[in-house]
């Protein structure tokens, strides 16, 4: 396991923003000096924001994006997360592509639901056409890699891109990379039961080591600690590889029958576990960061229908799924309209992260060059555009699902 990132939350509305900022340094160097000694890696360090639109003017945005990006790699971040663009303001969404052109470290998303009206058609269908304006952006589809679209996102949520502050109290949390955990602790399992308590255990323990450390920064910085992601985020090698935990817990090859089951166990795990938490403390499957999910591309049976699959038990969501470069936005619109459907009935946290790269088709190869990517084949996408009420309501009423007696 290691620590992905160490992120904080602002806001730059703030009159101590600045003194916020040094604040963070000094936290941070804290954090990883204490980690380090006790032989935890921490990978990088993040900043997010409230959603951009409550800190910048239309006429401006880009201007201060990028200003914004200066400061905060002036202060060692290595990534920036500006929030999200909201449903109430659509003008925001017209703006999101613009700023990925204009930055290289900043991340942003696209808010699709509201938790009292349902799905917002008009966000929807942004999210969709920022999606295939920004796949031109780099001749690889690059761009995309920072913008999610998203649903039931809660703020703190420390893994990128869909991170996002919600008020003025500076705050910090941690995201941790640990699908090596699943994979160590199905290797040997004689039972499900087994392995999944080895997972806990596991994870449980880091936790205890991590926490008072995390506890020491809130009290010496005066930054609050919102707690641990510990979504089994991977690494692109098998040792650290969720799909390769699906293997071992029994699946011949993730996409087959009993696939479904193998993430819900995984994720019955994780919600055995008492650690502080924020974030989505899920199944992160980002097709390009894993190498078995990559690798399984090249088989019939794992589809992205089967990533919405398991989105249902598990996930948090659609994440770095390679699209034909042709794909269009009203195709790509009955995706997210499914990624809404599915976060808001079952009330979690879900997001889409899609790639398309231009000039390819399904099956061909990508060529990303990119440490954090390991290269597949581009996924078919079943979707033609909507007709009839789906695509003429301006809102879905969609609630979550009640118990029935």
């Amino acid at each position: 396991m290691k620590i992905r990132s160490i992120t904080c939350f602002a806001n730059p509305n703030s009159k101590a923003f600045a003194e916020t900022l040094e604040t963070f340094t000094r936290l941070r160097e804290f954090c990883q000096d204490e980690f380090v000694k006790l032989g935890w890696e921490v990978q990088t360090t993040r900043l997010a924001t409230v959603p951009f639109g409550m800190y910048t003017e239309p006429k401006t945005t880009v201007e201060k994006i990028t200003a914004l990006e200066n400061t905060a790699a002036e202060h060692d971040f290595t990534y920036l997360a500006i929030g999200p663009a909201r449903v109430s303001h659509p003008e925001e969404f017209e703006l999101v592509p613009e700023i990925l052109k204009a930055t290289q470290n900043v991340f942003c998303g696209g808010i699709m639901t509201h938790h009292n009206r349902g799905i917002s058609s008009a966000a929807v269908k942004a999210c969709a056409r920022i999606i295939t304006d920004c796949a031109t952006i780099t001749p690889d589809g690059f761009a995309n890699l920072h913008f999610c679209a998203m649903s039931h996102v809660r703020p703190f949520t420390p893994f990128f891109p869909a991170s996002y502050s919600y008020n003025h109290e500076p705050a910090f949390a941690l995201a941790m990379q640990c699908a090596d955990a699943a994979v160590s602790a199905f290797e040997n399992a004689s039972s499900a039961s087994e392995g999944s308590a080895e997972l806990v255990s596991a994870l449980n323990a880091a936790a205890e080591v991590l926490q008072p450390i995390a506890h020491a920064a809130e009290k010496k910085f005066g930054v609050v600690f919102k707690g641990f992601d510990f979504s089994l985020a991977p690494f692109p090698e098998d040792w650290c590889s969720l799909g390769q935990a699906f293997e071992k817990v029994g699946i011949p090859s993730i996409g087959y029958l009993g696939s479904l089951t193998a993430a819900a166990l995984l994720a019955n795990a994780l919600d055995q576990g008492s650690w502080k938490r924020t974030g989505y403390n899920g199944l992160m499957m980002p097709v390009l960061e894993d190498s078995t999910l990559a690798a399984r591309t090249e088989n019939a049976q794992f589809t992205i229908k089967d990533l919405l699959l398991y989105s249902a038990v598990c996930g948090t969501g659609l994440d770095t799924v390679p699209l034909p470069g042709d794909v269009s936005a009203e195709m790509i619109t009955p995706l997210l309209m499914d990624i809404c459907s599915l976060s808001l009935r079952l009330d979690k946290p879900l997001t889409a992260r899609l790639m398309p790269v231009p000039g390819l088709k399904s099956g061909d190869k990508t060529f990303f060059n990119f440490d954090f990517f390991q290269n597949g084949q581009i996924m078919d996408l079943p979707a033609r555009a909507l007709s009839r009420v789906l695509a003429s309501s301006e809102w879905l009423e969609m609630k979550k699902r009640e118990r029935m007696s």
